[in-house]
């Protein structure tokens, strides 16, 4: 079974285990355009009640995984609100059967649904003519739906792309190099920078296929310098400013302007960036970040890589993240990020189901904040970058620099005898 990595998400539609340099999102799979030509059987009721449904592929041998970690979120949310009670509708195959369920669903009294998760279910739901109640899908659509209750809520790693080449635009940056791996979601990664980068005014200066040809990796095509205007080789210093005696020159300065967006995962990018100009402003998707629990030496290749991410792995201590339960077992990024869609895909649906959407959103959300626009719910992650092998956004920065400035401070006066040192035992 493929294992889901953000995952773009996921993860691009979902992030997914696979990464950009392996296989496929596999909640991407070829969708029909429309619903199969069969007649449909009326459904029995089964013990029909009032509920929130939801269908989730948890019988496929491909998607159940992930299926479970939506499962878990979106049930530790709805035990937070106590809404309607939840009913599972389960699939092996959605984009076989998910009108079958959808319809059961409605038959057992369901008054709004959540799911499917894969593109496959959500193509073949978004072309069905029936949908009488709030439905919020949980990917996003290639088709627009063909019904006003029929929403759009997932984690496709092309938005996050086009969230990046914003941030890179605003940051006064216009001229980008782009690094792909030629996988296939390397690829959508890669088009979804450029297009948004080059509706934004910036100029792509070269797109860069890398075949593990590291040293070329120090001669990238960036926009060069003024003519007359070329920086020399610079010695290293270090972080006080003083000169590393016998050390080898750095190179030029990147020209101001340029940037490069990593179209690749972490792992892929710790063995990249050391080989890059250190003054060349380099920025990526969430795949970059893979938490900051664990082996946090390995984000220090990684130093000033900037990304964006949702405040569940970035700042786990804000209160809107905190109101909700983690898993009873630790999970691994790429199932956290699906862990918390599932918890703001419930938040989402209450939202529809109580017609709420004017004075409930934006919604301060455990995936970022979240807006409607049309039938789809946008998530804007927060910003980041990496320094000391963290994962920080710029408040979590401020934060840790106030806490050690005021531990500095509490240890000089100790040392200064301004306030006694406690007892010895």
């Amino acid at each position: 079974m493929q294992r889901f990595s953000f995952g773009v998400l996921f993860l691009a539609a979902l992030y997914v285990s696979a990464s950009a340099n392996a296989t496929p999102d596999p909640l991407d799979t070829a969708a029909a355009s429309s619903v199969p030509a069969v007649t449909l059987a009326l459904p029995v009721a089964d013990h029909p009640a009032p509920h929130i449904a939801l269908l989730l592929p948890l019988k496929s041998p491909d998607f159940a995984h992930a299926a479970e970690i939506v499962q878990q979120g979106f049930i530790a949310a709805a035990g937070v609100q106590q809404g309607l009670p939840l009913r599972v509708y389960a699939s092996r195959n959605e984009g076989k059967e998910v009108i079958a369920l959808y319809r059961q669903a409605i038959a057992n009294g369901a008054l709004a649904v959540a799911g499917p998760l894969t593109r496959d279910g959500v193509a073949i739901l978004a072309a069905y003519p029936d949908i009488t109640i709030p439905t919020l899908a949980l990917n996003a659509p290639l088709l627009p739906g063909s019904s006003n209750q029929l929403y759009f809520f997932g984690l496709p790693a092309e938005m996050e792309a086009r969230q990046i080449a914003q941030l890179a635009i605003a940051a006064n940056l216009h001229d980008a190099t782009i690094l792909t791996t030629g996988s296939a979601l390397s690829k959508r990664l890669a088009a979804a920078f450029a297009e948004e980068w080059k509706n934004q005014g910036g100029n792509v200066t070269a797109e860069i296929l890398f075949n593990e040809d590291f040293p070329a990796l120090g001669k990238l095509p960036v926009a060069p310098w003024p003519e007359g205007t070329e920086p020399q080789p610079v010695s290293a210093v270090s972080a006080t400013g003083e000169p590393i005696p016998n050390a080898r020159p750095l190179p030029p300065p990147i020209a101001p302007g340029n940037m490069l967006f990593l179209a690749t995962d972490h792992d892929k990018a710790r063995r990249i960036r050391p080989y890059l100009n250190p003054t060349l402003p380099v920025y990526a998707t969430s795949l970059m970040f893979n938490g900051n629990t664990g082996k946090q030496f390995a984000n220090y290749d990684l130093n000033e890589v900037h990304f964006v991410d949702m405040p569940w792995l970035l700042q786990p201590d804000h209160p809107a993240v905190m109101i909700y339960p983690h898993a009873a077992a630790p999970l691994a990024p790429e199932d956290e990020r699906l862990y918390a869609l599932g918890i703001d895909a419930y938040r989402l649906v209450h939202i529809l189901l109580n017609r709420q959407s004017d004075s409930a959103l934006p919604l301060d959300g455990v995936t970022g904040q979240i807006s409607l626009s049309r039938q789809q719910f946008l998530r804007e992650p927060l910003p980041a970058f990496f320094r000391q092998g963290l994962g920080l956004t710029k408040e979590t920065l401020a934060a840790l620099n106030a806490a050690k400035a005021a531990a500095k401070e509490a240890e000089q006066q100790t040392q200064d005898g301004s306030i006694p040192p406690l007892p010895e035992k």
